[in-house]
């Protein structure tokens, strides 16, 4: 029989029933973090749980095959992750990196460059002029994060990887906002897709964790390596919740983008929204990009307040089905401040150059009645009371 080649059935289904021992349904969970020796000097597949385990063998097993890539390396978050692609650079590599991105990847960037670890370069990657100059300089590495956190631009992955190969570089996408239900970097060409499996892959707000799924089974075998020598695997638990969580994965976000795309009309044609960030809104300045290379637009979105940073508090301080918190991709719907919360650790100068203004509000869009939803926002716009122009 052959194996299953639907990204629905690998997510719902890959492990289930495998069990030898008592027949389980469901994959066991290996919590042990030895394993016995057969003999003297004769190893099993697993020794120790920094180094291996079954349970997240696994789950990088399922992401691997999810995202079409040579294997998976699972680690303790997703910023592990980021920092297990950038483990590979040398003193005098160069990044090129989103001037947009997440903030805990832009810090993180930032506190390895200053630690003389690498050379970056911050650009707007949809800027040809500023691109093709940073080609010049021969970079090792391209980080891609599309769409971006937290203004929804969308990258072409394709023309990036073009260029990257012509100048010996590898790629990179950070996949966290879209997963592998809505868009393969690796089958556009790129060489790692990074995943904060906190977020949709888990999808369930309870467990903190990160992978890395690449193309290359030697870069697979290096990310491995050092994963084990600094101690950042992920643990055995959290790849079981996070498999759990996968099962689920491709309703989740046929529900979820279904009730953004709705949130995102609505929000574009509020009179208090200056503007809507949401590629799935054909005025979306990538919105042909993102339907060429996605399968969906996913269900995160941001927008501007028409009254700027002094009315985002008493936005979101009326809301009451959307929670104000950090993180994204869960089953409940969750509202953000990037300049105070998910993006506070860039400089003024820095956000500023992003487009991150005081008056953006950030949206992960749920599970809930996506009436419910809208009339959330109703209701916070009209108790903020008459409108200000």
């Amino acid at each position: 029989m052959s194996e299953p080649t639907k990204l629905e059935t690998i997510a719902a289904a890959n492990g289930i029933a495998a069990d030898t021992n008592f027949g389980a349904v469901t994959p066991p969970m290996y919590l042990s973090s030895t394993f016995v020796f057969p003999g003297f000097e004769r190893s099993g597949p697993h020794e120790y749980t920094r180094t291996s385990n079954p349970t997240r063998a696994l789950l990088a097993d399922t992401l691997a095959k999810l995202e079409g890539g040579a294997g998976a390396v699972v680690v303790s978050s997703g910023m592990a992750a980021v920092d297990l692609v950038l483990s590979q650079l040398s003193r005098d590599d160069l990044v090129i990196a989103p001037h947009d991105c997440y903030g805990g990847t832009h810090r993180l960037l930032l506190s390895r460059r200053d630690r003389g670890h690498f050379r970056v370069v911050f650009i707007d990657q949809n800027d040809k002029a500023a691109l093709a100059a940073a080609f010049e300089d021969k970079p090792r590495l391209v980080l891609v994060e599309t769409p971006s956190n937290p203004l929804m631009r969308i990258v072409d992955i394709r023309a990036i990887v073009a260029q990257a190969k012509t100048a010996g570089a590898k790629v990179a996408v950070d996949n966290t906002f879209l997963s592998p239900a809505l868009q393969r970097p690796l089958a556009l060409g790129a060489d790692f897709v990074i995943h904060s499996t906190t977020k949709y892959l888990n999808g369930h707000s309870d467990v903190v964790g990160g992978a890395v799924v690449a193309a290359d089974a030697a870069d697979v075998e290096k990310l491995a390596a050092w994963s084990n020598i600094v101690g950042t695997s992920g643990a055995p638990f959290d790849s079981y919740l996070t498999l759990r969580g996968i099962r689920t994965l491709f309703p989740r976000m046929e529900r979820q983008q279904q009730s953004a795309q709705a949130i995102a009309e609505f929000l574009a044609g509020h009179p208090r929204v200056a503007a809507c960030h949401y590629p799935g809104l054909p005025a979306h300045p990538g919105h042909a990009v993102a339907k060429a290379q996605q399968s969906g637009f996913g269900a995160m979105l941001s927008f501007e307040l028409r009254g700027g940073g002094e009315e985002v508090g008493r936005f979101v301080e009326a809301l009451r089905v959307f929670r104000l918190a950090e993180s994204l991709g869960g089953i409940e719907s969750l509202v953000a401040h990037p300049a105070t919360m998910t993006h506070a650790g860039m400089s003024e100068e820095a956000r500023r150059a992003a487009g991150i203004t005081s008056g953006l509000i950030r949206l992960s869009v749920g599970l809930e009645a996506e009436a419910d939803l809208i009339a959330d926002l109703k209701d916070a716009f009209a108790g903020m009371g008459k409108q200000n122009v």
